[in-house]
């Protein structure tokens, strides 16, 4: 008899005991729509002609074990499947490919660390909390096109986490440390920073990993860095470059340096006392900076109070709380795993 078979007799067999079909399929791990397919023509096994499961030209279980008795004997134990196959090339042998290799080990709980060196680490930047202004920075550098090919303008921008406020800036023709350095003290001396009391977040890039800006940034407090390749580790910065570059009237090129400083001036001056930041509640930075959304969102609430009791039908629900975000986190952790962690 087919599984196939066996499994529809059983869950008629389920259904004339009092059980429900739903019920059954789900004890099954079965899908209802699937059980239904089945009753039509239970004695056909998968008649699929893509069916991923079975495949022509799939490894005999000979072959397969002697992929894994390789790749775990004495000489290729320490080894990955990135050198083990050349080798056995060399040596007039083919098994499988890299990836086949890869694949049976991580089956068989075997695709672990295999040399004597500390396997690399990539963990998440430590989580940065900010409940005020100057605390917690983040900067990037972006680029921007001009009318010569090859030739382009950086942009070294500087933003508060806890209002999100563009805290400094500078345009160069090239990538410097020593600009960006210059850049972190005129910021530092211009907000009222004092001296180690800053934590400024950035990624790997040579600007950031540089002695000139390291010297500057030890006066001023300490680095947090990303892991290579995770931007999502600088979220901020790369949000806020998104929002530079698709203003309805931002520039594809630029003819001078002094055409983008005069935008970016421009630019500056809209998005900290103009624009209204999802993140913040719907405030524009310098509000938030300076305290005024306080009393911004406290006549939202009012006016949304005053909305409800004039028509409470409309209101099923409370009001709106627009509740101002006390702390903001870089690199937040995910609390909800860490608690799992610990019940286990």
């Amino acid at each position: 008899m087919s599984v196939r078979k066996e499994i529809v007799q059983l869950v008629a067999e389920a259904e004339k005991s009092g059980a429900r079909r739903r019920s059954a399929c789900s004890m099954l791990d079965l899908n209802i729509r699937t059980l239904q397919r089945w009753e039509k023509k239970p004695d056909l096994e998968d008649g699929r002609n893509n069916n991923r499961f079975v495949t022509s030209n799939a490894l005999t279980p000979e072959e397969s074990q002697q992929v894994i008795d390789i790749a775990c004997s004495p000489e290729f134990r320490d080894k990955s499947p990135n050198q083990i196959v050349p080798i056995l090339a060399e040596n007039g042998k083919y098994i499988a490919s890299e990836s086949t290799f890869h694949r049976f080990l991580k089956k068989n709980g075997l695709l672990t660390h295999r040399s004597k060196a500390k396997a690399p680490e990539r963990k998440a930047p430590e989580e940065k909390m900010a409940d005020g202004s100057n605390q917690a920075w983040t900067w990037d550098i972006t680029y921007l096109l001009t009318f010569c090919r090859g030739t382009y303008f950086y942009l070294y921008l500087m933003l508060d986490i806890w209002d999100r406020s563009i805290v400094g800036w500078s345009l160069h023709e090239k990538e410097s440390g020593e600009y960006a350095g210059d850049l972190l003290s005129e910021t530092c001396v211009r907000q009222g920073v004092q001296p180690g009391e800053l934590t400024v977040h950035q990624d790997n890039g040579s600007p950031m990993i540089s002695y000139e800006f390291l010297a500057a940034l030890s006066h001023w407090g300490q680095a947090s860095y990303s892991r290579p390749g995770v931007s999502d580790d600088n979220p901020y910065s790369e949000s806020h470059f998104r929002t530079l570059k698709y203003r309805p009237n931002f520039p594809e090129r630029f003819e001078t340096i002094e055409e983008a400083i005069a935008w970016i001036q421009t630019y500056v001056e809209w998005y900290n006392t103009e624009h209204r930041h999802s993140g913040i509640g719907f405030v524009t930075p310098f509000e938030r900076r300076s305290g005024k959304d306080i009393g911004i969102l406290e006549r939202r609430r009012q006016t949304y109070e005053s909305a409800r009791q004039a028509h409470p039908e409309r209101w099923s629900k409370g009001i709106r709380k627009w509740n101002r975000p006390g702390i903001v986190a870089l690199n937040p952790r995910d609390r909800k795993k860490d608690r799992q962690q610990e019940v286990a």
